[in-house]
């Protein structure tokens, strides 16, 4: 039986840094991790066509900080930045406290892999062949310049009475190889027969190499021991 990890999870702390950096006591943990949920799903289903990859969340004494990466992010902007401060105040009022918003744009969607699930999820909600929507996905991220990439689909393919699982690899996909950089992202697709769950794994390189051991050999203690000089 394999063991199924996460691969952001499994490097996280490691190479990738936590979505949600505060700190809280026993008391307050669960309302705020609820409240966390909530910004994201909300921001996740009103700018859906914006290609909203990941939302991080940073809780200060006297405000909220929510960094939005997404590929369009004039969708979110809107004319002349209307639209973030509407976005802001709706926050505010769902979560009651101060929000602090802050769009970035992603350089490539191609090797995202939860926009590759989305886009994947939206053609076969369209009833399209599922075997050329993934070979399509394969194709144009491996063009974006990825590693590698694998997607496997799980339910009634194609309208078939049973369900089972499909998956294609292009490139190399080392999932228990720390140093790769590998992006995940999972979405259901809901079709007239049932969900069809994607999952989407894409190898965007290595991590650059941490700066945490370069100062070993010049913190090295030395073999001859110090003089002491007594007062």
């Amino acid at each position: 039986m394999g063991q199924k990890v996460n691969p952001i999870g499994f490097r996280t702390g490691i190479f990738v840094d936590w979505k949600s950096r505060w700190y809280a006591s026993k008391k307050e943990f669960g309302d705020l991790l609820v409240e966390d949920k909530k910004i994201r799903d909300y921001v996740s289903k009103k700018f859906k066509s914006a290609g909203v990859c990941k939302v991080e969340i940073e809780r200060t004494r006297d405000e909220v900080r929510v960094v939005v990466f997404a590929a369009r992010p004039g969708v979110i902007i809107g004319r002349k930045g209307t639209q973030i401060e509407q976005l802001q105040d709706e926050l505010q009022g769902l979560v009651g406290r101060r929000i602090n918003l802050k769009i970035e744009e992603v350089g490539r969607p191609e090797l995202q892999a939860h926009l590759v699930a989305e886009d994947i999820a939206e053609q076969l909600a369209k009833r399209a062949a599922f075997r050329r929507t993934i070979k399509r996905a394969l194709e144009s991220t491996m063009e974006a310049g990825a590693k590698g990439i694998k997607v496997q689909l799980a339910g009634r393919l194609g309208g078939a009475e049973m369900a089972r699982r499909e998956k294609q690899i292009a490139g190399s996909i080392p999932l228990s190889t720390l140093r790769a950089k590998i992006d995940y992202g999972f979405v259901e697709a809901k079709t007239p027969q049932g969900h069809i769950g994607i999952q989407v794994w894409i190898n965007q390189g290595e991590y650059e190499d941490q700066n945490d051991g370069a100062d070993a050999q010049e913190g090295q203690a030395s073999k001859k021991p110090k003089r002491s000089y007594k007062r």
